[in-house]
């Protein structure tokens, strides 16, 4: 699939992935439908990759988390370009904290805004991307196959999500909707500095050296890559593909070897 001319919404495009995908897929020659909570950020970045690709964006205020904006982003799509060739669901939150210490309420936030937001948009969309064979992506993360230490709604939101998207894929193989899982491994975005502590107030800083991670860049370029060649799956780092398998063959050696990088964390929640 060539992504020039190609409608695209992504969800969470004010930053970090969201926000790398859009400029990827711009460059590339796709238009544009960008979600999320921060309206005039979207508007400044749909200006300056018009103004960039000569492509067409529109900017849709919502919270993904509501399924009434999910419906609102799909109608905004449809009105533009009367089309849906792509949907990225990427819109997500993280959290750092133990769950003896967690207040319910952050894990009820994170799997309605990183599970429920990709399954209302993906309700919404799939009608007219079944139209167009299209391509549906939900952008997870390797805490969707080896849950995390101090992410515990995090993972559960992931895990959902996986399973949610392997289900779909298995109902649509005769379509000619092609299905895309991707995983990257530790990524530098603003998802940590974001994250919910126990009370559900953003840490406001990163608890990992984010210089040795992934760039959100990279992320995009490879699903970006992923999307034109209809890949299933995208386990993005040789640390995530190593935490699958190893979580597969030796799930006992694996806890230990997780509880112990974990433990390495800037103020770690885990005491060796």
């Amino acid at each position: 699939m060539n992504l020039k001319n190609k409608v695209i919404i992504v969800t969470g495009a004010s930053s970090g992935i969201g926000k790398a995908c859009a400029e990827e897929f711009a460059k590339r020659g796709a238009n544009l439908v960008l979600a999320a909570r921060q309206y005039v950020t979207l508007c400044e970045i749909t200006a300056d990759l018009e103004q960039k690709y000569g492509i067409r964006a529109v900017a849709v205020q919502a919270d993904v988390s509501r399924e009434t904006d999910c419906e609102l982003i799909i109608k905004h799509a449809m009105a533009s370009f009367n089309q849906i060739d792509i949907l990225v669901n990427n819109a997500g939150l993280s959290m750092r904290a133990l769950f003896k210490d967690v207040d319910l309420a952050v894990l009820k936030n994170l799997m309605d805004v990183n599970f429920w937001g990709a399954v209302y948009c993906t309700k919404y969309a799939l009608p007219e991307i079944l139209k167009t064979k299209g391509s549906i992506v939900a952008v997870s993360s390797i805490a969707g196959y080896r849950g995390l230490p101090g992410r515990t709604g995090y993972s559960a939101s992931k895990f959902a999500m996986n399973g949610f998207i392997e289900s779909l894929r298995t109902e649509l193989l005769k379509t000619g909707v092609n299905v895309l899982l991707a995983c990257p491994g530790f990524t530098t975005s603003n998802i940590r500095v974001a994250a919910l502590a126990k009370d559900g107030i953003a840490h406001g800083e990163t608890s990992m050296e984010e210089g040795k991670m992934m760039t959100s860049e990279a992320v995009a370029s490879n699903i970006a890559d992923g999307i034109e060649n209809r890949k299933r799956t995208l386990i993005m780092t040789g640390q995530g593909k190593l935490a699958v398998w190893m979580n597969k063959l030796f799930p006992k050696f694996t806890d230990k070897k997780v509880f112990e990088l974990f433990a390495k964390e800037k103020n770690p929640l885990l005491e060796v």
